[in-house]
């Protein structure tokens, strides 16, 4: 640990600069060349991501399509330095480099390593970038996938091999590749449109005509969001929070218990309230809000479990004390809910603490199952773009998947 210290010390005067600085260090020709916070994203580049997704899936169905796909970039290796405990994540990756022909390395337990001989980090990365087109980290250290980022910066301006860094997961400030995917799904949802992987979903202008949704729009602007559970520890709150609010007139709902390490942190709200967002902060699902219940008032409802690995002795002392069943949703409170709402959820969800009971599952709401396998999609696209292919992958799209069938109906 103290070696840690004394590493990322190297970058601190870095580090604490303020983040509009740090952006564009990060980009080479106004393009992402690194992926370490959500801030990275504008509104433009997430819609551009979309759109690579949606035509990745829509390729990767058919033979030649998923042969394309295959092509491009089989010259490529990424390494997965996964070094904290992940599942859907770690896979989800694995599965977006295959699906794009690029080969997988990974490690996962750092004592299998050279770390457990005295090696740095950085002297692990810069190896990997000896081998590997691309790194993609996960670490409990909040800062370390940021100081790697530099570190390739450092060795590029030396003309040195430098590789992409893209941040998996970094302790508990950011997540940016989960608030990809979670927009990604709401983008999706918000565009109501009937598909075969939403049936049970009505359209538009069904919706439309429900005198309830006077003045439904669609798109991700004019919505109420609603965050719910661990809150202040959770990372993918911080992201997903920040993306969200590149949307005007956005309203985001809070639901923790009042308690410093769950609750919305202060310079979170700040930052969300100078955008413009207006924040809510409540202590139950059924709290009212300009004398509405916040469950009938969301459009989506972000579900988080209470992160239990975090806790100390005085955590469990406080925690004891919470009603935490106010944080757990019910068949109940879901049949309450609007009827196009979207139910989401990071992942892994708590069996013990059962934020969302398995009941739930099969309401059409919930979306967090189908949220998970966007993952894949979007973090295909991700890369897509890293390398540069996602043009390429446009123009054949294009060309091949866009002619629909000519019913020669005029002539009748």
């Amino acid at each position: 640990m103290v070696r840690d210290e004394l590493d990322l010390a190297e970058y601190e005067a870095r580090m604490d600069r303020p983040v509009r600085i740090k952006i564009p260090e990060l980009q080479r020709d106004d393009r992402l060349k690194h992926v370490i916070f959500s801030d990275q994203f504008t509104a433009d580049t997430l819609e551009e991501m979309a759109n690579i997704a949606d035509m990745i899936r829509v390729l990767a169905k058919s033979r030649d399509g998923y042969r394309f796909l295959l092509d491009l970039l089989p010259h490529k290796r990424a390494m997965l330095y996964f070094t904290q405990p992940s599942t859907r994540t770690f896979l989800s990756f694995m599965a977006a480099c295959q699906i794009l022909g690029i080969t997988c390395n990974e490690v996962r337990d750092p004592s299998t390593s050279s770390e457990t001989k005295g090696e740095s980090r950085f002297d692990s990365i810069r190896t990997f970038s000896s081998y590997f087109d691309v790194i993609i980290m996960r670490s409990v250290h909040s800062r370390l996938a940021e100081c790697c980022a530099y570190l390739m910066n450092d060795l590029e301006d030396f003309n040195h091999r430098s590789v992409p860094i893209v941040n998996g997961g970094a302790g508990a400030d950011e997540h940016p590749s989960q608030a990809l995917l979670d927009i990604y799904t709401l983008q999706r949802t918000f565009q109501f449109e009937s598909t075969i992987d939403s049936r049970r979903r009505l359209g538009f202008d069904a919706l439309c005509s429900d005198t309830r949704y006077t003045g439904l729009t669609r798109g991700l602007s004019g919505k109420v969001y609603g965050f719910c559970g661990d809150i202040g520890r959770g990372r993918t709150v911080r992201s997903l929070a920040n993306l969200l609010s590149l949307y005007p007139n956005v309203t985001m709902v809070f639901l923790a218990p009042h308690h410093p390490k769950l609750s919305l942190k202060p310079e979170l709200r700040r930052k969300l309230v100078d955008r413009g967002v207006k924040v809510h902060e409540v202590e139950s699902l059924e709290d009212q809000i300009d004398g509405v219940p916040a469950i009938e008032m969301l459009d989506s409802l972000y579900m988080t479990r209470i992160q239990r690995e975090h806790d100390d002795p005085a955590d469990a002392q406080a925690f004891a004390q919470i009603d935490f069943s106010r944080y757990c949703l019910t068949p109940q409170l879901v049949s309450r809910m609007k009827e196009y709402a979207a139910i989401l959820h990071p992942f892994p969800r708590d069996k013990n603490f059962g934020e969302i009971p398995p009941e739930i599952d099969n309401d059409h709401r919930a979306m967090y199952f189908r949220q998970a396998r966007n993952g894949m999609w979007i973090r295909a696209a991700l890369l897509a773009y890293l390398f540069g292919v996602d043009r390429q992958i446009s123009r054949y799209f294009q060309t091949e998947y866009t002619e629909t069938h000519d019913y020669n109906e005029d002539v009748l």
